[in-house]
């Protein structure tokens, strides 16, 4: 239970504090651009070894497969109705990819958790802030360009933050010893949901404010998420 409340404060800190930063720092549109890049490069290995290798490995490949597809195409429509329903700004799509990954994600982190080596949660809560920090910032500037109120900004980011930490309880508590087939479903959908948010929100974005340098800052984002991982390992 410790390592879960350890990683869930992780995540509640990073979302936070990416959203004052976003609201309050100097934070330059190149700057923005690269630093989003270095979290979807993070969040390429996040998706591969935490998601995906393990539903494979522990349960059905089809099932894998078929939820990879779903998360895809429900995240896909969820920013589909956004973007051309709502009207809305950028910073609503990066808020809708974190919430919207984030949560099946973090049921699967829940169950993931129990049982971790101190390593493993060092290596998962540094590419949770390595993922979340800057995402959190460059969503909660393109709402404040949009002209959102700074209390508005800081409730809906709050709101995702409770969401994801209760996601994680609910996971720890209710999902151990489930088959092996709904894990995969839940980490592949959020993986799905993962892949559909780097190409239409997280890359795109980056490229726009920092075209010159978003491949370097997102090999770079992969790297230190391999070493990471090693340190999990």
């Amino acid at each position: 239970m410790i390592t879960l409340i350890v990683v869930i404060v992780t995540v509640s800190a990073a979302l936070l504090v990416g959203a004052y930063w976003g609201v309050y720092g100097k934070l330059s549109d190149r700057t923005e651009g690269f630093l989003v890049a270095v979290a979807g490069g993070a969040l390429i290995m996040s998706v591969i070894t935490e998601l995906v290798e393990p539903s494979v490995k522990d349960g059905s490949l089809w099932v894998a497969i078929g939820a990879l597809a779903v998360g895809a195409a429900l995240f896909s429509a969820a920013d589909y109705w956004i973007d051309e329903k709502l009207k809305s700004d950028e910073g609503v799509g990066l808020l809708a990819a974190i919430t919207f990954d984030g949560v099946p994600e973090n049921l699967a982190l829940g169950v993931a958790l129990i049982g971790a080596s101190v390593g493993e949660v060092a290596a998962l809560a540094g590419a949770i802030l390595l993922s979340n920090i800057p995402e959190a910032a460059g969503g909660a500037r393109g709402m404040k360009k949009g002209g959102m109120k700074a209390l508005t900004i800081f409730a809906l980011w709050g709101g995702a933050t409770v969401l994801l930490a209760a996601a994680a309880f609910l996971g720890y508590l209710t999902l151990e010893g489930v088959h092996p087939n709904v894990l995969a479903a839940i980490r592949c959908i959020a993986a799905g949901a993962v892949v559909a948010s780097l190409a239409t929100e997280v890359f795109p974005k980056a490229f726009k404010e920092d075209h010159h340098l978003a491949g370097v800052a997102t090999a770079l984002g992969l790297m230190v998420a391999i070493l990471l991982e090693s340190l999990g390992g």
